[in-house]
């Protein structure tokens, strides 16, 4: 059973943190989506992962082309099967039974009301069902575990 790790994201944009977990999640050798239902944010997505450092690029495609299948890192608005890693973005959601089947899931949310409110609807729907969750800040510049929640059952 996978675990949930929430990011809010205060002090480094979606455009900062997003390939720092990817690199993460790449380093565990786990194939990953990004899933948002936000098409425009996804291409943005595309695009800045495209126009990173050629010594850290990240192997990516979005979703519905010939290759999805090949993709180590996926962005699209599909189920979780065949990834090991969902990131949810844009107030995407994982559900329990796709968290219990993932290595991990994350939820990245902005520190607006309306995001924040929604990530805690998440954290308590996953907690509930038994799925553990972490919950990470910044202060200072570097990521905080703020509150944690073990598996149960």
């Amino acid at each position: 059973m996978g675990a949930v790790f929430f990011y809010e994201l205060q002090g480094s944009p979606l455009e900062t943190t997003l390939p720092m977990l990817l690199d993460k999640a790449r380093g565990q050798g786990w194939r990953v989506l990004v899933r948002s239902s936000d098409a425009n944010l996804l291409a943005r997505l595309d695009d800045l992962l495209w126009q990173g450092p050629v010594d850290a690029f990240l192997p990516h495609g979005l979703a519905g082309g010939p290759h999805d299948a090949d993709q180590p890192i996926l962005l699209g608005d599909l189920p979780a099967d065949g990834f090991a890693c969902v990131m949810a973005v844009g107030g995407a959601t994982v559900t329990p039974d796709e968290a219990r089947a993932l290595q991990r899931a994350c939820i990245l949310f902005d520190s607006h009301d309306d995001a924040k409110a929604q990530a805690r609807v998440q954290w308590k729907t996953l907690t509930e069902a038994g799925i553990a969750a972490q919950y990470w800040a910044q202060e200072d510049g570097r990521w905080v575990k703020k509150a944690e929640k073990p598996a149960q059952g």
